[in-house]
């Protein structure tokens, strides 16, 4: 392995929980020595920032946005998951300083959705347009079997990265209005990636017992959208379980942790996760 230090990038960077989840997973683990810090860099100031990483010291570093894109042209290798949704999550260092790309979102959605249970659809739904709807469809290409996949968006023209990751992934993929995002509810699985209050709209019409809702925010929890669900009988994943085992999968990747301690780092990240939240 390389270095022993690690961090978080973005811009804002402020509320991001990455260094709450990976301490805690350090400790769990035993890993003394190592770091993991938050700096807000954008895409102006990142190919500086990498530049000047020492892979003696460093080990790799989580993206969050703005980055997960512009990092891509930096790097000398980039896993097949990243270049399928074109977004870079995790980077890690090579001993002679070559940068690697990975996506540890895509099977971050689908642990999340296997510790609940759910390994298989017959079809699903995606709410939004943008890099973590991208995730979720391909994401959806081991889950879903045989069915149809449809998103709904404000902007169906806009929806070309999410036709070619599905192109990609090999999903049935259909682009809707989001006028008819009603019909969504009908999915027995739904992943709602949109920014705060855009599906409040919904709420009223779940009514019904309903399938799985996986929504993407975590902060405030529940959403809107997530409360109603749960009082109608349905199960529902939040952002916090995608946060936890995309993260769990990038400290294996950058301490080299075995994945039979898994559930045990999941449990540490997700108890000093819910503790960072109610403090906010």
């Amino acid at each position: 392995m390389t270095g022993s230090r690690a961090a978080v990038l973005g811009s804002p960077i402020g509320h991001s929980l990455s260094p709450v989840l990976h301490r805690a997973a350090y400790q769990r683990l035993g890993l003394t020595g190592r770091s993991y810090d938050a700096f807000d860099v954008d895409e102006v100031a990142l190919p500086g920032f990498l530049d000047r990483i020492d892979a003696a010291v460093w080990c790799g570093l989580s993206l969050t946005m703005p980055l997960k894109r512009a990092v891509i042209p930096l790097l000398a290798e980039v896993s097949e998951v990243a270049l399928a949704v074109e977004a870079v999550n995790t980077v890690l260092f090579a001993e002679d300083g070559t940068r690697r790309g990975e996506n540890t979102d895509v099977p971050g959605i689908v642990a999340a959705l296997a510790e609940r249970g759910i390994t298989g659809a017959d079809a699903a739904a995606v709410l939004g347009g943008g890099a973590t709807a991208a995730s979720a469809i391909a994401a959806l290409a081991s889950i879903v079997h045989g069915g149809p996949v449809h998103v709904y968006v404000r902007t169906p023209s806009r929806a070309e990265q999410l036709i070619q990751t599905a192109e990609r992934s090999g999903i049935e993929l259909y682009v809707n209005p989001w006028t008819q995002v009603g019909e969504s509810l009908e999915a027995p699985l739904v992943v709602n990636t949109t920014p705060k209050g855009a599906a409040d709209e919904l709420v009223e019409s779940v009514t019904k017992p309903v399938g799985t809702l996986f929504d993407v925010l975590y902060h405030p929890w529940p959403t809107p959208l997530a409360a109603a669900w749960e009082r109608a009988g349905g199960v529902v994943l939040g952002g916090l379980d995608l946060l936890i085992h995309q993260a769990a999968l990038q400290v294996e990747l950058m301490t080299g942790a075995e994945s039979t301690q898994r559930p045990a780092v999941v449990a540490a990240m997700r108890a000093a996760g819910v503790a960072a939240l109610n403090e906010r």
